[in-house]
């Protein structure tokens, strides 16, 4: 947090001694805008004479029922405490508030940052760097130039524009930014380094209200979690500014932590999820067969989807996947949802189209060809389960697939028996389908060789029985 900074005074230029402040505003800044505010006149007990009455308009007159310093000395000291103090040309501000201190017997002390080297570093070549010029250069407006309010909150105004420039431009390293991050990662230490353990699973950032506001998922909790705030993306920073609390659920594995975070960034919808555009699937391609027994495509919207081949994040994306598919493999766009099903599709009377439309192609042979499609993007087998890793040593993670889709996850320990499709079916916990669940799964079963039960012939054996 930063404490934004200014000070009238009745004293020179770093005249620490006989000058005396006689206004002081200070601004709260949580690095993304101002959220408290303390101003306020002060009786300097001393005469201010007309030389900087002129600069700052503020009379004797007008301090005469003013408080004295040691009477808001304590109110300065707690809206200031474990704040980076920022000031415009921060050695004269600083240094005044340290001699009023001093002269009350305390030993005022802040990590402090100047905006004057702050600018110079960020925008070089300037013939000034005062604030007025500043702000005439930027186009800060300032109302009350030379009133500790007004300078404050115009040094706010280009305190924001530095940290725009800063975030733009991430080579540049300033002490009091960098600060800021750590210090807000000390006050959440608690929620962070205490709750979140170095461990793979699903970990929630929540709000004052215990409302998730973010979903993540690592292998590494703790480190993971540690990161967002590492970052110097404004998602991050505005993450951090709500960030009350955190919990988690351990998975034991990588795979039931990517379907686990999936699911619940689609039931919980939290707002800084929700700003990852990209991966909002909208459509999907679905398969099946026909009455006739032909294998059919067709684009259906992402919640439609019953058996889903592939998810999109847009319906044009979706269609020029499938456009690509029936050229490659010499598909009857009437089978693909492309054209109507009472006629004969137009690719067959361009000759793109071997008749299947026309019943001049058999339906064995168009499904040999269709099936090729199915075989690349669809699992090898139907029905099986993926055993995996658990939480503890003793437990084993299940992943369960029946007919080519994803319906669940589980846990289980060496002593229970699983021969039927109800023992699998009892050890998991069902979830809504979701087609890009399954999507997570063959892209994780190509670079990993976990163990796989086969089901096919458990569910032989049952319908058998029945």
């Amino acid at each position: 947090m930063f404490a934004i900074i200014d000070i009238e005074t009745c004293g020179g230029k770093f005249d620490f001694k006989r000058g005396r402040i006689i206004e002081i505003s200070i601004l709260i800044h949580d690095g993304l805008s101002v959220v408290d505010e303390f101003t306020s006149l002060i009786n300097p007990e001393c005469y201010i004479s007309t030389y900087f009455t002129n600069i700052s308009g503020i009379t004797n007159a007008m301090v005469d029922e003013a408080p004295k310093f040691y009477k808001v000395a304590k109110q300065i000291l707690e809206v200031t405490k474990d704040k980076i103090f920022v000031a415009h040309n921060v050695g004269f501000d600083y240094g005044f508030v340290k001699e009023e201190f001093a002269s009350l017997g305390y030993a005022y002390k802040r990590d402090t940052l100047c905006t004057v080297r702050l600018t110079r570093k960020l925008i070089p070549g300037l013939r000034s760097y005062s604030l007025g010029n500043l702000c005439d250069y930027l186009g800060i407006e300032n109302e009350a130039r030379h009133r500790a309010r007004g300078d404050a909150m115009a040094t706010v105004k280009l305190f924001d524009v530095l940290m725009q420039i800063k975030s733009d431009h991430p080579q540049y390293k300033t002490k009091g930014v960098d600060e800021l991050m750590v210090r807000r990662i000390d006050k959440i230490k608690k929620y962070i380094l205490d709750k979140l353990p170095e461990a793979c699973g699903v970990y929630y950032f929540l709000d004052q209200d215990q409302q998730i506001i973010y979903i993540g998922k690592s292998t590494n909790m703790y480190n993971r979690a540690m990161s967002h705030f590492n970052s110097k993306e404004q998602k991050g920073r505005k993450m951090l500014h709500e960030l009350y609390n955190v919990d988690f659920v351990k998975t034991g594995n990588e795979l039931i932590a990517l379907l686990h975070e999936n699911d619940e960034i689609k039931k919980f919808k939290p707002k800084f999820n929700r700003l990852r555009k990209a991966d909002a699937f909208t459509h999907c391609i679905d398969w099946g067969k026909n009455e006739e027994g032909i294998i059919c495509y067709k684009i259906v919207t992402y919640e439609e989807s019953e058996n889903a081949l592939l998810s999109f994040t847009s319906y044009s994306s979706a269609r020029n996947c499938l456009e690509n598919m029936i050229d490659e493999y010499t598909l009857c766009i009437k089978y693909c949802g492309l054209a109507d099903d009472d006629a004969v599709c137009f690719n067959h009377q361009i000759k793109k189209c071997n008749g299947i439309c026309a019943q001049q192609e058999e339906i064995k042979i168009y499904n040999k060809r269709a099936s090729e499609i199915t075989k690349k993007h669809i699992y090898q087998q139907a029905n099986f389960a993926i055993i995996t890793a658990g939480r503890t040593v003793d437990e084993r993670a299940m992943v369960l697939i029946l007919n080519n889709k994803y319906v669940g996850s589980g846990y289980f320990d060496e002593y229970t028996q699983l021969n039927t499709i109800e023992d699998f079916e009892e050890v998991i916990t069902k979830c809504e389908y979701y087609p890009d669940n399954d999507d997570i799964v063959r892209a994780w079963l190509k670079t990993n060789n976990p163990k796989i039960i086969e089901l096919n012939k458990a569910l032989k054996e049952q319908q058998n029985n029945k």
